[in-house]
């Protein structure tokens, strides 16, 4: 597949002024206001698996509207300090899967929270936690679901349950609260820097070809994967696109980039046709320019000849030293972080 975005010299620069909503903040914050009416921890209990050097829990946590949303907390066995914590978020049509399935981040000596995404599962991976709100007009898949106003978008729903997921982590018994990670790849990108702009807290942020960037741009120029969805959303509802193109102001990563105070490390391929590079660097160069104090620090990597799969095991690699040395003082420093003895945690 041939270079179809711009140039990398005119990408690096490449940082376009979003149509973004007056009431993006009060929009946000109304909507995370209310799903911290709920308690966040709704049951923790241990899973039985067959691995000797991880031991996995089954978490539900409150997530938007207070539903129930599943995930796995996985920690490697034995350790009994408090861990910093990768909360990791899954691409399009994929759930939680097994809890053996992303072993990755417990083998590094991290704990791992991985975040069910609520009525995604079945088209590339199981999940567990279903969507009851499915009234809302628009499309019938995800990407569309209540696409025609921002309050009964789907995404809404998902980012809420993305933020919630860290408040869930912090709750967990074996987490340094002063050491969590939003993490993902596609979707699970653009859902840890939704949450980098959500929550001021966070330690680091890694997205990987984050979805959902600039999508005003991805409509414009391509039509692969799950962007196609919307333009065959469109093909028949002619009178649909202000609307539409409103509802995705409220929801680009872009917006959430610019409020974020982590330092972050992206990974982006340049013949990406499902997420373009464009729209991953116009988040990544607009990345914390409206935080207060210094602007965090901020990583690129580019793959000149990868699409949506960037760098794989080689940026895997990449993403592990980078974080170790950002979390250097929190992971070198272990006196403030509590013992846990054995990693017992009960039902909440």
């Amino acid at each position: 597949m041939p270079l179809f975005d711009l140039p990398l010299d005119q990408l690096r620069q490449y940082a376009p002024a979003v149509a973004e909503p007056a009431d993006f903040d009060a929009f946000w914050r109304s909507t995370l206001d209310a799903a911290a009416q709920s308690p966040v921890l709704l049951d923790v209990r241990p899973e039985p698996t067959d691995l000797r050097l991880v031991d996995s829990w089954d978490v539900t946590f409150a997530g938007f509207g207070g539903d129930p949303v599943r995930a796995w907390y996985n920690r490697p066995a034995g350790m009994d300090e408090a861990l910093p914590v990768i909360v990791e978020y899954v691409g399009y049509g994929r759930g939680r899967g097994l809890p053996h399935e992303r072993l990755i981040w417990p083998a590094a000596g991290y704990a791992h929270l991985l975040m069910d995404a609520r009525g995604q599962s079945g088209r590339y991976g199981a999940g567990d936690t279903p969507d009851p709100h499915g009234e809302a007009p628009g499309g019938p898949s995800p990407l569309t679901r209540g696409i025609m106003t921002p309050e009964g978008y789907y995404y809404r729903r998902l980012i809420t349950d993305a933020a919630r997921a860290v408040e869930a982590a912090r709750a967990l018994p074996g987490v340094d609260p002063h050491g969590v990670v939003a993490a993902g790849n596609s979707q699970g990108g653009g859902l840890a820097l939704a949450v980098a702009g959500l929550d001021v807290e966070l330690a680091a942020v890694l997205t990987t070809a984050p979805f959902l960037c600039h999508p005003q741009r991805a409509l414009d120029i391509t039509d692969v994967g799950a962007y196609g969805e919307i333009a065959n959303y469109l093909a028949v509802n002619r009178d649909a696109e202000p609307a539409v193109r409103r509802t995705l102001s409220y929801v680009d990563g872009v917006s959430f980039a610019r409020r974020a105070h982590a330092p972050v490390h992206f990974g982006i391929g340049l013949r990406d046709m499902v997420c373009p590079p464009s729209t991953g660097f116009a988040a990544y160069n607009h990345y914390g320019a409206t935080a207060f104090g210094p602007r965090p620090e901020r990583a690129m990597h580019v793959y000149p000849f990868n699409g949506h799969e960037h760098g794989e095991a080689t940026h895997t690699r990449r993403q592990l030293r980078w974080l170790a040395d950002v979390l250097g003082g929190v992971t070198a420093d272990r006196s403030h972080r509590p013992k846990v003895s054995g990693a017992q945690i009960s039902p909440a």
